[in-house]
């Protein structure tokens, strides 16, 4: 492996990076609009293709195109890998920062190639600014990305680079004026090869989180209702069934409240639908935000929504369903609504979820029997 061209090793990289910017072009084409920083990791490939490919023409174009042009488009190339992490992660951009650092090696590059050719001096600034911009993009994934092995892929991949182009910098001191890119020595031939390979594996790595946070969003559709956000139906009878037989088996118990918004179809027939959908939408958000970590919540149907409280008592049940009640009682926003709640406790007797949502169903039937805007539990 050694004994490889190491501009052989360029182009090889620079092609694979361009398939692999074809693969994103693709695959932003297919993903939906919430997953950001892809068009910045679709640019990012084809930029560091385009500079491989100038890098790789050294000697037969002109100096400028093959060294400053080609060393900024591989430093804008890294950059746009690491803002479109930062997009990707909801973390502000940091443009303006590595812009500026940019531009200003734009001159250094220029005198130390066309004024005062010195291959040691270009690379000294080209490896600080790689090895800098590798760390940062690492440290941004280990701070704010998710565990998971797409992520792990990508910082080591980072980390390896900037530990690469750090030995390259430190190496760069000894370097002479003459030297260049493509000399054939061991080590300058381990150097490129490990760096060439970092990159790729960057590039599969962000394909990969992308994949990954595609199938947490179909996931997450999957057991969302996609108008308010609590859990479907499905999901919820899901969770209910889980928590009950945790129940029979450690001898705990559980609550549910059955809620339903008063006079609803009276705001849906006066004031429209979309002021129907943002009632059902404030209305989960102010529930959301007075239940428990462990509790789950969920539509159970039009404006009907269950709450699964765990190791919950019937009075303590009761108080929640109560302060829900005041909560959404208490709202300014027009039109104004309320909401009827029943509430019931597993027993022994509740030997299926549907039992027990029988029950809190029935408590609900006499919060509305006696009035509406009140809470029921069940005997």
């Amino acid at each position: 492996m050694l004994n490889l061209d190491p501009r052989t090793i360029y182009l090889l990289a620079g092609f694979m990076g361009g398939l692999m910017s074809v693969v994103l072009f693709f695959l932003r084409r297919s993903f939906p609009p919430t997953i950001k920083g892809l068009t910045e990791w679709t640019a990012a490939p084809a930029i560091m293709f385009v500079s491989i490919l100038l890098l790789g023409a050294r000697d037969a174009i002109p100096n400028f195109f093959s060294v400053v042009v080609a060393n900024l488009a591989l430093l804008a190339g890294l950059a746009l890998l690491y803002f479109g992490s930062q997009r990707f992660l909801g973390r502000p951009r940091s443009v303006r920062l590595w812009s500026g650092l940019i531009l200003a090696a734009a001159p250094v590059l220029v005198w130390y190639s066309q004024i005062e050719p010195h291959y040691g001096k270009r690379l000294l600034v080209v490896s600080f600014l790689i090895a800098l911009l590798s760390a940062s993009h690492a440290r941004l994934l280990m701070r704010y990305g998710t565990r998971s092995f797409a992520t792990y892929l990508t910082v080591a991949s980072l980390l390896i680079q900037a530990g690469v182009q750090a030995l390259r910098f430190v190496s760069a001191f000894d370097m002479p004026a003459d030297g260049t890119l493509f000399t054939l020595s061991p080590a300058q031939t381990l150097l490129v090869t490990t760096y060439t390979f970092c990159l790729l594996m960057v590039t599969i790595g962000v394909v990969l989180m992308a994949t990954d946070r595609l199938r947490t969003e179909f996931e997450h559709l999957a057991s969302h209702d996609s108008l308010t956000g609590a859990l479907t139906r499905r999901a919820l009878l899901e969770s209910c069934e889980r928590e009950l037989e945790r129940c029979q088996r450690k001898s705990h118990v559980m609550s549910l409240l059955m809620m339903d918004l008063d006079h609803f179809k009276a705001i849906n027939d006066s004031h429209g639908h979309l002021t129907g959908d943002r009632v059902l939408i404030d209305f989960v958000a102010r529930v959301t935000e007075l239940l428990r970590r462990p509790d789950r919540f969920g539509r159970f149907g039009g404006e009907e929504f269950v709450a699964l409280l765990p190791e919950t008592s019937l009075e303590e049940a009761r108080i929640v369903a109560e302060r829900i009640r005041a909560d959404i009682a208490s709202t300014s926003v027009q039109p104004w609504c309320t909401v009827s709640i029943g509430a019931a406790t597993s027993s022994a007797a509740d030997a299926t979820v549907d039992a027990l949502l029988a029950r809190a169903d029935e408590a609900l039937y006499q919060a509305k029997a006696a009035g509406r805007n009140c809470v029921r539990t069940a005997a």
